[in-house]
């Protein structure tokens, strides 16, 4: 048996590594196998939790680990529901592990789901925005292990927008939901097992609980490695592109505006059947991921942002761009319609709103958030694992 475990053990690590220099916290097998060692383990991982080209759920089954059940985030655990789509519990067709959705009404595990479990893993790739819901699971699912009296290791992966630290905090507790649950910037350069550490020392968990928490870091990694995702960790994020640009034009999503589900490039186009027609055209369908996009076949005139990773990357200028959202409101004929409901949830302040409303400047609106921007990159330097 020995024998057998090293050979995969060092099979798994080859082919991560073949991949590039940085090997995440799901290939650092040698830190977390012991600690599963004997246990009924729960999972609460997507279609992002590999180690090399085999799902974490698949090597661990091999590796003779004790997988009791699988807990799914938004979007499943295969991750081809739809932003919001209802996911309900579930069994696994290749593997026969119970799924629980841990998304919708059932958000957090109870003492029911957690009493014939020993130990909880969390692994899911996320990508550094505040109202990206993978974070807000972490939470819930930390306060679940604290609750439960369960340990709780989180496999860390790299953020991909961990370069920067930018946008307003969110500020107005009224506003706080699943898509923003912490007064944490929009884009907070962090990684998952940073967010976890922070949510445990800023006594964020629910009633001050604290979970007893393990942390596999990331080999070969900071927060300027520029890291390809192997696998898309959402429907409607399907490149570096997309994932660059998503903590800009996610704010769209609280506009009347389509930002391209529904198309091939969703989050990396924008736009409105009433602006100019010599304008960037394109068509939302209904597809995987994206079954009832907003303007649904309605042909929209607007903007294509894509490009290259580098391009992208080089173009955001290691900040949460405002002016394609100016830009928008700027060219919108009935300015009253043209925020929703959801966008103060987004932005976590009714501020930024009005700010645009008043007409002002992105500079102008950059400088109302550096006292609390500042405030922030403070408590967050306490909790980095990673060189800046």
């Amino acid at each position: 048996m020995y024998k057998v475990f090293i050979t995969l053990f060092y099979c798994l690590i080859f082919t991560a590594a073949s991949q590039g220099q940085v090997l995440t916290g799901a290939d650092r097998t040698e830190g977390y196998l012991p600690l599963l060692s004997g246990k009924r383990v729960a999972l609460l991982v997507n279609q992002t939790a590999m180690i090399g080209h085999t799902h974490l759920v698949d090597s661990l089954l091999k590796l003779h680990v004790h997988i009791q059940k699988i807990f799914s985030p938004e979007h499943g655990f295969r991750g081809n529901a739809d932003a919001g789509e209802k996911v309900g519990n579930s069994t696994d067709a290749s593997t026969g592990l119970t799924i629980v959705s841990l998304y919708g009404k059932h958000r957090k595990a109870d003492a029911a789901d957690l009493q014939d479990v020993d130990i909880l893993l969390f692994d899911i790739q996320d990508v550094g925005t505040r109202f990206y819901t993978y974070i807000s699971s972490l939470q819930e699912f930390m306060e679940s292990a604290a609750e439960n009296n369960k340990p709780l290791i989180v496999l860390d992966r790299p953020n991909p927008n961990g370069h920067y630290v930018d946008g307003p905090i969110l500020e107005d507790t009224s506003l706080r939901s699943f898509v923003g649950m912490q007064p944490i910037p929009i884009v907070h350069g962090m990684t998952v097992g940073e967010y976890a550490y922070m949510l445990n020392g800023e006594k964020w968990l629910k009633n001050g609980v604290e979970c007893k928490l393990t942390v596999i870091p990331c080999k070969g990694y900071d927060d300027h490695t520029f890291y390809q995702l192997p696998v898309k960790p959402s429907p409607n994020l399907p490149n570096m592109a997309a994932i660059y640009l998503y903590p800009s034009t996610c704010l769209f999503e609280g506009t009347v505006l389509s930002l391209g589900r529904g198309t091939d490039l969703p989050f990396q186009v924008f736009g409105h059947p009433s602006f100019p027609k010599d304008l960037y055209k394109f068509t939302p369908r209904s597809t995987s991921g994206a079954k009832e996009p907003p303007l649904k076949n309605v042909t929209c005139y607007g903007y294509n942002l894509t490009g290259t990773p580098e391009a992208v990357r080089a173009e955001m200028d290691n900040k949460l761009q405002l002016k394609w959202l100016l830009q928008a409101y700027d060219l919108y004929p009935e300015k009253e319609n043209f925020f929703t409901p959801f966008f103060n949830k987004l932005a976590g302040n009714t501020t930024l709103q009005r700010q645009i409303k008043q007409g002002l400047s992105e500079a102008d609106i950059r400088e109302t958030w550096e006292p609390a921007l500042t405030q922030f990159k403070t408590i967050r330097k306490k909790y980095l694992l990673y060189a800046e």
